[in-house]
């Protein structure tokens, strides 16, 4: 068995509860990024001992938030000595729009994967996007790169739709079935 790990920031809870879903679907342990973007104590070495890491951020401004972003630079002490090299990874984000910018934070996280030498798993699920499809269906905001989901700004956590949350979940079923076959 892997031990997938999920390491995010939240500065509302949607993308806690997102994360809460993809470790739910992975069996996976629960990182936060704290709101001065620290992690806490033991998670660097938590992160090491991972053989797959997913990463998530809500999107602010087009991109990830400067929490994460804190987290993403201090990651250059794993970097310089390659600890994350070859292991599974994987990304989410949450936005209150529809669309909102949130490839370009799931392509920051991919580039930072990259940066670390791993290896990026997709959504993959299919799109919801026929004449029937409604906006509670799993992947209905399609993404291939990573799982993504839309909350109104005025929304809370607990309002998160089924369909978002059932997404993360599966998406992050799917990242430990690769990291099981990758660890053999």
């Amino acid at each position: 068995m892997s031990k997938v790990v999920v390491v995010y920031h939240s500065g509302y809870g949607h993308t806690q509860r997102m994360a809460q879903a993809v470790a739910q679907g992975a069996n996976a342990e629960l990182i936060a990024i704290d709101a001065d973007g620290n992690l806490p104590d033991g998670g660097w070495e938590t992160l090491d001992a991972a053989d797959a890491i997913i990463m998530g951020s809500p999107t602010y401004m087009g991109s990830v938030s400067w929490q994460f972003k804190k987290f993403a630079d201090a990651s250059s002490k794993p970097w310089f000595s390659q600890q994350w090299k070859d292991k599974i990874a994987a990304g989410f984000t949450n936005s209150a729009g529809m669309n909102g910018d949130k490839l370009n934070t799931l392509n920051t996280l991919f580039t930072l994967a990259m940066q670390h030498g791993m290896i990026w798993v997709s959504q993959g699920l299919m799109p919801s996007n026929t004449k029937g499809a409604q906006r509670n269906d799993v992947n209905y905001l399609v993404s291939y790169s990573g799982a993504i989901a839309q909350s109104p700004s005025d929304a809370g956590a607990n309002e998160m739709l089924p369909g978002d949350l059932e997404t993360a979940r599966l998406f992050g079923e799917r990242v430990a079935s690769v990291a099981a076959k990758f660890k053999g």
